[in-house]
């Protein structure tokens, strides 16, 4: 039997088949970039525009107090201690949290925050509670003069969700104002915020916060008037 043609068909398949191999490894690796690119469009377009360069954002909301001697008066000598506010879970950094479901915490990889919001949070009370003219002085710890009122706050929520339409950002804390001398709960309150982010970014949730740290330190102010003037 002659096996001639058969041993050179064989020979002359093998170079077509590396051939070919080589062809698709090669495509294949010149294709890989633009696949790669499409993966990262797709990724950013799922979350907040981020800018590759990092920021850095604080709290500082503008408040307008009226008429705070009047205030002072009706509260004579009181002081009013204010503890280091307490976070939620995950929340006590300064990353900025944001949220694209509900449930589900993610963090700007080049955004972030001055300090953790809730520290952030204890400064502001502390400078403003003061400036609102309702205590005759307002501390923060660790503090060696002794007051006669105590306000703690915990569960602490600063973060910006794109859930919802237009986006917006949530600030929330409960908080309490005791009586030192005997450790009594005069009152306790649950306060939260939303606002409504401009842009879909980190610095539109910067804003939005500003705004919405505003309104909590204008209605806490209040809310301890109130409840002092009740039990005082």
């Amino acid at each position: 039997m002659y096996h001639g043609n058969r041993t050179g068909a064989v020979a002359s398949l093998r170079p077509c088949s590396e051939h070919a191999l080589r062809e698709k490894i090669r495509c294949f690796l010149s294709a890989l970039p633009l696949c790669v690119l499409v993966v990262f469009l797709n990724a950013c377009a799922l979350g907040p525009v981020q800018s590759s360069a990092p920021r850095t954002y604080f709290l500082n909301p503008e408040i307008s107090w009226h008429n705070p001697r009047a205030s002072r008066e009706r509260t004579g000598a009181a002081v009013l201690l204010i503890t280091q506010p307490r976070a939620q879970a995950g929340f006590d950094t300064g990353r900025m949290a944001y949220l694209l479901r509900p449930y589900e915490i993610n963090y700007y990889a080049f955004s972030q925050w001055a300090d953790a919001p809730a520290r952030l949070l204890h400064r502001l009370l502390v400078e403003n509670l003061d400036k609102s003219g309702v205590w005759s002085a307002v501390l923060q710890t660790p503090s060696a003069i002794p007051a006669q009122y105590r306000l703690d706050c915990d569960n602490v929520v600063l973060e910006q969700q794109f859930f919802s339409k237009p986006g917006r950002t949530r600030l929330a804390l409960r908080a309490q104002l005791i009586e030192t001398k005997t450790q009594r709960i005069l009152a306790s309150r649950y306060f939260e915020f939303f606002e409504t982010a401009e842009t879909d970014d980190a610095y539109g949730g910067v804003q939005a916060a500003n705004q919405a740290a505003a309104k909590l330190i204008t209605e806490m102010a209040d809310w301890l008037e109130k409840v002092f003037n009740e039990v005082g």
